[in-house]
């Protein structure tokens, strides 16, 4: 991973080649004027099925915007406290609750420092993130029919646990080996 900033400003095409130099598929890519997103669905090793969406502004920044559950009505007060003690533990990567009161799991990258690995970071990031805070936010999930049962044995070799893998050493305090095993 490069500390030097980048030359240029980072293309779709930089960001299709990180993809798919991590493993990764996305399900759809959109193009609105200068803005290229894509969609991906990744399973952690606790979390099935986290959506990120990554939102590249080519002169600014690269986010890296997970659907972390659906939205929260005003009786979960106690599941805003959640968040923002959350934010507090994390470093690098923050919770803000959107207009349709969903939680996102958001972390920006300046534009001068993208690239396959800072990228790859982020999105390992937000699925140990999502891991470790799962059994806290299960309810969030049955409560707007998201899944809530872990990927089955079979499927923890997919992209998403191989990303978190590639990257354990970087967010060692995030993926100490969960309960039970695995």
């Amino acid at each position: 991973m490069s500390i030097v900033p980048r030359a240029s400003a980072c293309a779709p095409a930089d960001v299709e080649a990180w993809l798919s130099e991590l493993g990764l598929a996305p399900t759809e890519r959109a193009d609105r004027e200068t803005i290229t997103s894509w969609d991906l669905v990744l399973d952690g090793r606790r979390r099935a099925r986290l959506r990120v969406t990554l939102i590249l502004d080519p002169s600014h920044a690269l986010i890296c915007w997970a659907h972390y559950a659906p939205p929260i009505n005003d009786s979960f007060r106690k599941s805003y406290r959640k968040l923002l003690r959350w934010n507090d533990e994390l470093p690098f990567i923050k919770f803000s609750i959107g207009e349709d009161e969903r939680p996102l799991l958001v972390a920006e990258i300046p534009i001068a420092t993208a690239d396959v690995d800072v990228l790859g970071i982020a999105i390992a990031r937000q699925l140990a993130v999502a891991d470790r805070y799962h059994a806290e936010t299960v309810e969030w999930l049955k409560a707007g029919g998201w899944s809530v049962n872990p990927p089955a044995p079979a499927e923890v070799d997919r992209p998403g646990v191989r990303l978190v893998a590639r990257y354990a050493a970087e967010l060692a305090e995030l993926v100490a080996p969960a309960e039970g095993g695995a």
